[in-house]
């Protein structure tokens, strides 16, 4: 005669953590992708009525209120602009330049920069903040 018993064993999961590890990650991913900004250095851009974004490469030109000038987060002199900036143009082909200059600088400094682009026939954006 065979004895059966009665408890039978049940495989389980416990799940009641995985809600709370879910949210953890969630607000972990949220804060990082508000650190994460590709524009660091900090400047007030003109403004515009129409912004329009690019999904080309582009090679990011910053130009600082006290007239430092930038080429993807690097210090560049204003006399190896020119030369720095077609090394990394020759590097890409087909790249657009974003000028991102204060709304407070005199318009010699955009022109300056921008005849660097007309000289070398350079695509030249200029960023705007939304109004």
């Amino acid at each position: 005669m065979s004895i059966k018993r009665k408890r039978r064993f049940h495989a389980e999961v416990a799940t009641s953590s995985l809600s709370d590890i879910m949210f953890f990650l969630l607000l972990f991913f949220l804060i990082i992708s508000t650190l994460a900004n590709p524009n660091v250095i900090k400047m007030t851009l003109p403004k515009s009525k129409t912004n329009e974004k690019t999904n080309k490469q582009y090679i990011s030109l910053s130009v600082t209120e006290d007239k430092k000038f930038y080429i993807d987060k690097q210090l560049v002199a204003y006399e190896e602009l020119e030369a720095t900036l077609m090394s990394k143009i020759n590097t890409q082909k087909d790249q657009t330049v974003i000028v991102r200059i204060p709304f407070n600088l005199q318009v010699q400094d955009l022109v300056d920069v921008l005849q660097i682009g007309v000289k070398n026939n350079l695509k030249f954006v200029i960023a705007t903040s939304p109004k």
